[in-house]
């Protein structure tokens, strides 16, 4: 099975996350990332930003090149909880999967400052159609969750 392993980080906290699990892995990497200035450094100026991107219906440009979803057969999408929610550049990353014409099942993992709030709910309706697996919430970079981390792949087989 070919995995990816797609992720986006504000903070740091996703990107150690991610970096782990490639190396338990040895999965594709890329980053999700967005033009410089879309967010703030300010944890609550950037949800502020994502709220009013998510009410005017505007998600925010990527500006990786994407690889060719069709040679996935699963996608590891990690982010941020914002506001108890995928964070915007995240759900834009899904929206691209779902304009593709590829089918990969995809398992989101997330980091959070203690609460994930409707993170796999509301990832699992951005992922429309696609099969969604269950998650792996983590609080901060994951340090000391190597079990749960352990377990998570696992399931994911």
């Amino acid at each position: 099975m070919k995995q990816l392993i797609a992720y986006y980080s504000w903070s740091g906290n996703t990107t150690a996350l991610a970096k782990h699990l490639q190396q338990l892995t040895q999965a594709d990497v890329v980053e999700i990332t967005v033009p410089d200035g879309t967010f703030s450094t300010d944890m609550y100026a950037t949800s502020d930003i994502a709220k009013e991107q998510l009410k005017a219906g505007h998600l925010p440009a990527l500006t990786e090149t994407l690889p060719d979803f069709t040679q996935y057969d699963e996608i590891l999408v990690g982010g941020p909880v914002w506001s108890g929610a995928p964070s915007t550049p995240v759900l834009a990353f899904l929206q691209q999967v779902n304009d593709s014409e590829s089918q990969p099942r995809l398992a989101p993992f997330y980091t959070h400052a203690g609460v994930a709030g409707e993170y796999e709910a509301t990832f699992k309706q951005a992922a429309g159609s696609l099969t969604v697996l269950p998650g792996l919430s983590i609080a901060g970079t994951g340090a000391g969750a190597d079990a749960e981390i352990q377990n998570w792949l696992q399931q994911l087989n």
